[in-house]
């Protein structure tokens, strides 16, 4: 690793002469080989969403979320219509390519354009969605769009220290585990120590790659199976 030093002899980051605030996301529409992710619209696809979640058999993916289970249809769509349409966070729709119909939702938030960082976070994935390709897929689209069109230079995933399956997802995505912060945040009532992940700019293209290979219609066998893990593709 390079190391500089000022007129000091003090050792400092990196220089980055050119660098200049990235731009502030869009609500757009990316499409992908087995999803859309759309603007959220309450309207759209709050209907089809609530339906989605209803297949569950429990509250338990709410756990760790911001948001409590939605007891009626009514309630969704009031939720759905508060965030809908903000500024930070920014909330898409998951649109399954072959049903047309909404199965999640995730967002990008807490964006920095003068430091060039921005986060993944409210990641509310239906039964109809978990573990699928498009849900890959979802998060690859988002990276792209960030880290690629967008030129951000740190991409970041967070999540309470008890929630084991965001965090083996996290590594899953190549996300690389950066610390835990404790006692960061009160909600629902408990404590939360929040562990943070990254993925920084020098590490997409490898990563893009990756996920080309594995969401190629090669890597699935017949019956969905895919032929090897995404970890391996890297």
């Amino acid at each position: 690793m390079t190391q500089y030093t000022n007129q000091y002899g003090q050792p400092v980051g990196a220089p980055l002469p050119e660098w200049q605030s990235r731009s502030w996301p869009a609500y757009e529409t990316f499409t992908g080989h087995y999803c859309r992710l759309e603007p959220l619209s309450a309207e759209r696809h709050g209907r089809e969403l609530y339906a989605a979640y209803a297949q569950a058999s429990d509250g338990r993916d709410w756990t760790y979320m911001f948001a409590e289970p939605f007891t009626d249809e009514d309630a969704y769509l009031a939720y759905a219509s508060k965030i809908e349409q903000g500024r930070d966070p920014m909330h898409f729709a998951v649109i399954d390519l072959q049903t047309q119909r909404a199965v999640g939702t995730l967002a990008l938030m807490r964006i920095d354009t003068t430091h060039g960082s921005i986060e993944i976070g409210h990641v509310a994935f239906s039964p109809l969605l978990k573990q699928t390709r498009m849900a890959t897929e979802a998060h690859y689209l988002l990276m792209r769009y960030a880290l690629e069109q967008l030129g951000y230079r740190r991409y970041e995933w967070k999540c309470d220290s008890c929630n084991q399956p965001s965090r083996q997802a996290a590594l899953r995505l190549g996300f690389q585990f950066e610390g835990t912060f404790r006692q960061a945040i009160v909600y629902k009532g408990r404590s939360r120590d929040t562990c943070w992940f990254s993925i920084i700019d020098g590490e997409w293209p490898q990563l893009k790659q990756a996920f080309e290979r594995w969401l190629a219609a090669d890597n699935f066998n017949e019956d969905g199976t895919q032929r090897a893990k995404l970890q391996a593709q890297r």
